[in-house]
Formats: C-alpha cells, sequence, structure tokens
C-alpha cells in the first residue's frame, strides 16, 4: 500500500498586521525596507483567545467543504504545532471531538515547528504503508503572534499566524505521490530559535509576569531568534539536504521540477536558491501576503503552486524544511 496526498486546504485569521502598521509603530522604517529585508507586505495574525487549534480546526473544515471530503472515512488525525492547548490532554483528541471525526479514530500530537509538515507527511506514509491507517488529517497550524514581544521589530517581521491541513490517503485517485525522505537533526543550535517560559523547563512565574506586565505579561512565552545563527544553520544544512532528498529518490537536480522551501524570509531563500544553482522560475516563493506561518508555509506554499499552475500534473515537486531545533527535512512529491 502506497501514501498520497489527496487534498490542502489552509486558513488564515481575518485580522491582519501591515507593513504601514508596523512602521506607525516603528520610527526610521519605510514599508518598502521591510519587503526589501523579508520579502514581506502583510501577514495574518490571531485574536485574544483563538488559538492554533482554532485555525486548524477552520482550515480542516474548509479542507471538507473545498475538496468534497467524507469526514468518516478519516481515521487518524495528527495535529502539529508549537503551542498544544493543553499539556494534557492531547489536543488531537480534542479536535477529532470537534470535528466530530469518527471515534476508530487515532489521534497523536506532534509539538514541531517549521519542519512539522514534513514530519507529518512522513508520519503519515509510514502508518499507510504499513497497513495502520488509510485516510490521514494532518493539521500544521501555529500562532507565533502570541509569543512575540511587541518592541521586537525583526520577528514582528517575518512571522504570521495561520492553519492548514492536508489529507493524506492510500487511495491513489489522481493524488500526489510521496518519495522517500531524508531527516537531519543538530540539538546543539536549540537556544538560537527557543521560545522561552512556554513550557515545565523555565515556565511562566510571577517574576516573569511583572516584568513583561507593560505588554500584557508574554503569558504563553517569548520568542528569541538568533538570526545570525539561523541564517548560518540554514546555509549550512540545506544544500545537503537537497543532495541527500535526491538521492534517495533516485534523482537528479534537473529532474525537479520546482522547489517548495519552508518559507522562512525571501532573503534567505533567495541566497539558499543561488547557493544551489536553481533556476528562478523553478524555485516558488509564496510569503508576501501571508509572512513566515511556521508549520503552515509549505502546505500554503504547495497550494498557491498548484493552484497557479506552477506545480502540474506529472511534476516532481522536492520540499525541504528546515528550523527550530535545529531540524531538517525534506521529499518529493509527484503530482
Amino acid at each position: 500500500m502506497k501514501a498520497f496526498i489527496k487534498a490542502i486546504s489552509y486558513y488564515l485569521p481575518p485580522k491582519v498586521l501591515t507593513n504601514k502598521d508596523l512602521c506607525d509603530e516603528f520610527s526610521g522604517l519605510t514599508e518598502s525596507d521591510i519587503v526589501k529585508k523579508t520579502g514581506i507586505k502583510k501577514r495574518h495574525i490571531t485574536s485574544d483567545g483563538v488559538v492554533g487549534s482554532d485555525l486548524g480546526f477552520f482550515a480542516a473544515e474548509k479542507l471538507f467543504i473545498e475538496h468534497s471530503i467524507d469526514k468518516s472515512e478519516i481515521d487518524y488525525i495528527i495535529f502539529c504545532t508549537e503551542g498544544l492547548d493543553y499539556k494534557g490532554p492531547v489536543t488531537a483528541c480534542i479536535l477529532q471531538d470537534r470535528l466530530q471525526l469518527n471515534q476508530n479514530c487515532g489521534a497523536i500530537d506532534l509539538p514541531y515547528g517549521c519542519t512539522g509538515f514534513a514530519y507529518c507527511i512522513s508520519i503519515a506514509k509510514a502508518l499507510i504503508e504499513s497497513g495502520q491507517a488509510k485516510n490521514i488529517l494532518a493539521i500544521t497550524s501555529d500562532i507565533p503572534s502570541s509569543v512575540i514581544h511587541p518592541e521586537d521589530l525583526e520577528l514582528r517581521m517575518l512571522f504570521g499566524d495561520a492553519g492548514a491541513a492536508t489529507l493524506i490517503s492510500s487511495t491513489p485517485k489522481e493524488e500526489i505521490a510521496i518519495g522517500a525522505f531524508s531527516f537531519g537533526t543538530d540539538g546543539s543550535g536549540s537556544e538560537n530559535l527557543i521560545v522561552k517560559g512556554s513550557g515545565t523547563r523555565g515556565p511562566v512565574d510571577e517574576a516573569w509576569l511583572e516584568k513583561y506586565k507593560e505588554v500584557g505579561g508574554l503569558k504563553y512565552g517569548r520568542m528569541q531568534m538568533n538570526a545570525l545563527e539561523i541564517f548560518n544553520f540554514a546555509l549550512r544544512t540545506v544544500p545537503p539536504l537537497v543532495q541527500n532528498i535526491l538521492e534517495k529518490n533516485h534523482l537528479k537536480k534537473e529532474d525537479i521540477d520546482l522547489f517548495v522551501f519552508h518559507q522562512a524570509n525571501s532573503f534567505l531563500l533567495s541566497v539558499l536558491r543561488r547557493k544551489l544553482k536553481i533556476e528562478e522560475d523553478k524555485f516558488f516563493i509564496y510569503m508576501e501576503n501571508v509572512g513566515n506561518t511556521v508549520s503552515a508555509s509549505i502546505p500554503i506554499a504547495l497550494y498557491e503552486a498548484m493552484k497557479a499552475g506552477k506545480a502540474k500534473k506529472g511534476d516532481k515537486v522536492l520540499i525541504a524544511a528546515f528550523g527550530i531545533g535545529y531540524s531538517w527535512s525534506g521529499t518529493v512529491f509527484t503530482i
């Protein structure tokens, strides 16, 4: 039995943070400066009380309607986010009930970030090919805006909130075939992109809330990023990742019709494209109106690439995800 991607949909919260909004807050900054640095013009931000599972729920409901999917056929749900509802119970269990999926449905959480979509697809592929499931709903949804300090311009320029839903199935009819995966991990770099005050180790306490009381307490934690180290990490790991993906799938770079990387920021992506000597028309970037949406970035870009005709029937699309952890992973899809 083989695994195929059957459908992708995504959801963006209605609230928008534009470059003009940022320029109004931060003096000496122009809208064109932000575009030049990040490739982003606007990003969507959740409202108070709306969390990652909410965006994931809306994305899944949209998936069912947009692609005429019978939700009763889903027998496994994977929920990927860096902002789970609770330490217990599993948020995927809550989503199973909220989405009114069958009770004979497996449910797991995957607390992952930028590499999360690749990991979701690899787990779904393994479950299907081992005969343990037939139709898997993978939801990748993050709200990075909730852990960014209001005065942290660098992060506010980059990140947007979003949820994406992907159906992976054993039914091959007119669907996207999933190739072999490559994985990598280097936990020694974890401090260079981290959300402090967000878990059991060093949780939010009274001193934390007092320190950040002027900005609402940052009760979900605070994201901190060493941009230079993250940039160097990407340049160091992504080129060998791409080569390893090609080798595992017995392909050459020339066999790939489109490359879709994690949408970190357009400057980094452009540097990687040039370093890998990928032609511009074979390299898809979609972040101008959504920003870096963490685990949702690749499925959003894939959806838009297919919608725009950049990824057509029979094309081979290489995805490469990389980020917080450090972690990296990718594969090849055959549309």
